[in-house]
């Protein structure tokens, strides 16, 4: 049985992952949501001004009124910016499982920030809300987002072929997975 906890603040080497706030609108134009790039890499609209932005952070505040609404601002802690979001949802209570999303901006990736914030989601999925899998997965084309799901531990299930038409061209979608079972080895391995 899932035990839904909401989103709640996580602290990390450098990072909070905490909920949305209003005064993250700037943040979120300056370095994601406005990028074409970024946000076709998981398939969400880009918002090109501060209404819109707003708007959107109105519907993720509302939402943490659900226990089970997970999803967190990505904040770096040096520069207190934030830098990208991170989510667990297709939360399945019967089955006990869910998928996770992420996004950071271009100029923080290749730094190792989603690979932090994913595994503290990874863990925040399997010790507070007693999850048994977790699948996540990413467009073919999307090489650094498989670079971070390798790290964290995730294993390759499969390819659903020419899944997205996407610039004029088909993209197929990954999927990878990691079951409770497998995020215990890990940890007492680590």
């Amino acid at each position: 049985m899932l035990t839904h906890v909401g989103t709640k603040t996580i602290t990390t080497k450098r990072l909070i992952l905490r909920r949305f706030e209003y005064s993250d609108s700037e943040d979120m134009l300056k370095y994601w949501v406005a990028d074409p790039k970024i946000q076709s890499m998981y398939s969400e609209p880009c918002y090109q001004t501060t209404e819109a932005v707003k708007e959107l952070l109105t519907k993720y505040i509302a939402a943490y009124q659900n226990e089970a609404y997970y999803r967190w601002a990505i904040i770096e802690k040096e520069a207190n910016l934030c830098i990208g979001q991170i989510a667990i949802f297709l939360v399945d209570d019967k089955n006990h499982f869910c998928e996770i999303e992420y996004c950071v901006g271009g100029q923080f990736q290749r730094k190792g920030y989603c690979s932090e914030a994913v595994q503290a989601i990874i863990d925040y999925a399997f010790k507070e809300i007693n999850l048994h899998k977790m699948q996540v997965c990413h467009k073919e084309n999307n090489l650094p987002s498989k670079a971070v799901i390798e790290k964290c531990g995730f294993t390759y299930e499969g390819k659903l072929r020419d899944y997205f038409y996407m610039e004029e061209q088909y993209v197929s979608r990954l999927y990878y997975s990691m079951l409770r079972s497998e995020w215990e080895v890990n940890k007492i391995n680590a």
